[in-house]
């Protein structure tokens, strides 16, 4: 026969198994929260003056490679306005990249907020100063998260681009 000390044992043990679920599912909640908030702030900032005056000194920038930058824009460490647009967009999908290397943020959000093609394009524009700048100061890994990003989004984009077609031709 059981007692009342098996039973309560047993309620006991069962009320720590839901405790142990309950919290499990609260930390997945929060995670998901904490990383959408990130991605919501990164947001925020792509559209700030700052970055958009860099966005647009960035995208009019002529270069052959990174001897031609330098020639035509001086060392990197000197002062310039199109150094400080690099610095500025450099820096910042740098972050991004290195967020999401470390699963801080989530791919899917990445490309649904900020997107792609500005971060192929801006790539496509500072990849050889980002490579002579790796060169010029002996770090391979300066900016690798910019480069790691680029790559990410180039090969997910079509599983991304796949969801947001279905979704949208689910609402027709």
């Amino acid at each position: 026969m059981v007692d009342i000390t098996e039973i309560s044992a047993i309620i006991a043990t069962a009320g720590v198994l839901v405790g142990v679920v309950y919290y499990t599912m609260e930390i997945k909640h929060q995670t998901g929260i904490r990383k959408t908030d990130l991605v919501i702030k990164l947001y925020s900032m792509v559209n700030s003056n700052e970055f958009l005056d860099a966005m647009r000194k960035v995208t009019s920038l002529k270069i052959k490679d990174y001897e031609d930058y330098v020639k035509q824009y001086g060392s990197l460490f000197s002062e310039s306005p199109m150094h400080d647009a690099f610095t500025v967009i450099g820096g910042f999908y740098d972050f991004v990249g290195i967020l999401l290397y470390r699963n801080l943020i989530d791919i899917n959000l990445v490309y649904d907020v900020i997107g792609s093609r500005s971060i192929q394009m801006n790539y496509g524009k500072l990849k050889p100063i980002v490579l002579g700048v790796r060169k010029d100061i002996g770090e391979p890994l300066a900016l690798v998260g910019f480069e790691y990003l680029h790559n990410e989004l180039l090969r997910r984009e079509p599983q991304l681009r796949k969801s947001w077609m279905k979704a949208f031709l689910s609402t027709k």
